[in-house]
């Protein structure tokens, strides 16, 4: 029997990429690759590269660098580069980078085996275009063996929103959304094997409308749906945009139990005018009114978001309009950066904020998110929630897992991975929850 060959993938950036990460590996499996974390091991290294952030590029072609040793030891080994800056910079990197063999993009890697044949035939691949199939028609049945209790499945890619700020619509292509029946079969398999939590990814996810039994369906009868499948404990979904927040799916948050009370909702900026210069289409005074309708709905939500500071043209009044957005909503959790210009985006020729002012407004910013952060972790002292548990912890007998509100919560247990189980917090700590199993 022929020794398999390894496969070592590095993942940047979103949970969208670790979804991808899994299903390249898969579609590799069938060329007789297997995984391995070790990258001096690998027959096969894949950089599942992220463009979101400045120098992202920069950061591809420094790690490529990293590998030229290994290449030189082992000349038989072959590099490939996917995701988003193979997207936008295909053909460059080829260029720049002669070890590189293949480069596939976000929407096109169900190709990896044709692209690996030609690769092993001594050719370099490349592959970045939109094609009209479905990628995920193309990809072979998810493995048997069993999964983490917790899982990523996607649902939904690209975005037509086209905010000045962003790549995604240039690296992910516009809107499109899976067929109901096929992401209801992924999730019924992901539950056989051991899943209990699935979190529906989507570039703008709440824009879900694939087609389903009776027409399009919405992300609410989505969520619906694949909350009658037994087994499955919990539904997530990320990442949302405020415009299509509908009228049902608040409704879901509030009728189907098994979505959890976690909402991860970017809003940006708490400046209108900036946030009509970043193309965002909402106020914040409808992006706050939006979040009062979804706590009527969900009393307990908890809510998380993203901002950036120092968008071109934000003045200190601007700024001042976004902190007191944030002591409004009241955050469990969010993210915040410094605006980093993105070639061939809207906002990238704009005059941009000083250096300094932008890192003394995030330093401001961050200060007040994590005095909420902390708060909300110290109000679940003395209350009850559900864990499911995930994998062993640090201390001996310890089992680490999350709650319903998508906190880090330990306790000294015997229960396997995959259990749920109810937890009293006893003690918050900076980024998790200690807690007792509730008798």
């Amino acid at each position: 029997m022929a020794t398999p060959k390894k496969l070592y993938i590095k993942t940047y950036g979103c949970q969208m990429n670790v979804y991808d990460s899994e299903r390249m590996a898969e579609a590799l499996g069938a060329k007789g690759y297997v995984t391995t974390d070790v990258a001096e091991e690998a027959d096969m290294v894949l950089l599942n590269t992220c463009h979101i952030r400045e120098k992202a590029a920069e950061k591809v072609y420094s790690d490529l660098g990293r590998l030229k040793p290994l290449k030189l030891a082992k000349p038989d080994l072959k590099i490939g580069v996917a995701g988003c800056v193979a997207q936008a910079e295909g053909e460059e990197i080829m260029r720049r980078m002669p070890l590189v063999d293949l480069v596939v993009g976000p929407q096109t890697y169900h190709r990896l085996p044709a692209m690996m044949e030609k690769v092993e035939q001594g050719a370099r691949a490349v592959d970045t275009e939109f094609p009209e199939e479905d990628k995920f028609a193309h990809l072979p049945k998810r493995p048997l063996p069993n999964r983490p209790p917790a899982a990523f499945l996607t649902v939904q890619e690209g975005c037509d929103k086209f905010c000045a700020f962003c790549v995604v619509p240039y690296t992910r292509g516009s809107e499109v959304s899976r067929p109901a029946e096929r992401i209801l079969r992924e999730a019924r398999d992901l539950v056989e094997r051991g899943v209990r939590e699935i979190t529906l990814l989507g570039q703008n996810v709440n824009a879900y409308h694939g087609e389903g039994e009776g027409g399009d369906w919405s992300l609410a009868r989505l969520v619906r749906a694949l909350a009658e499948i037994d087994g499955l404990e919990r539904i997530r979904y990320t990442t949302s945009h405020p415009n299509d927040m509908s009228d049902d799916l608040i409704a879901a948050h509030g009728e189907v139990a098994k979505l959890m009370p976690y909402l991860h909702l970017p809003v940006q900026s708490g400046s209108d005018r900036i946030l009509k210069a970043m193309n965002r289409r909402h106020t914040a005074e409808s992006y706050l009114r939006l979040i009062e309708r979804i706590r009527t709905a969900r009393p307990d939500m908890m809510m998380s978001g993203d901002f950036i500071v120092g968008f071109p043209g934000e003045t200190e009044a601007d700024f001042e309009a976004t902190m007191e957005l944030v002591r409004q909503v009241n955050y469990g959790m969010a993210f915040s950066f410094k605006y980093s210009s993105r070639p061939g985006t809207p906002a990238a020729d704009r005059p941009p904020v000083a250096a300094d002012v932008s890192d003394d407004r995030l330093q401001r910013l961050q200060a007040l998110l994590t005095t909420q952060q902390r708060a909300a972790q110290q109000g679940m002292v003395g209350r009850e929630v559900s864990v499911l548990f995930e994998k062993k912890g640090r201390m001996p007998g310890q089992m680490v897992g999350k709650s319903d509100y998508l906190h880090a919560v330990h306790a000294v247990t015997d229960a396997a991975p995959g259990t749920l189980a109810r937890v009293r917090i006893v003690e918050a700590g900076p980024n998790s929850l200690a807690g007792e199993l509730v008798a």
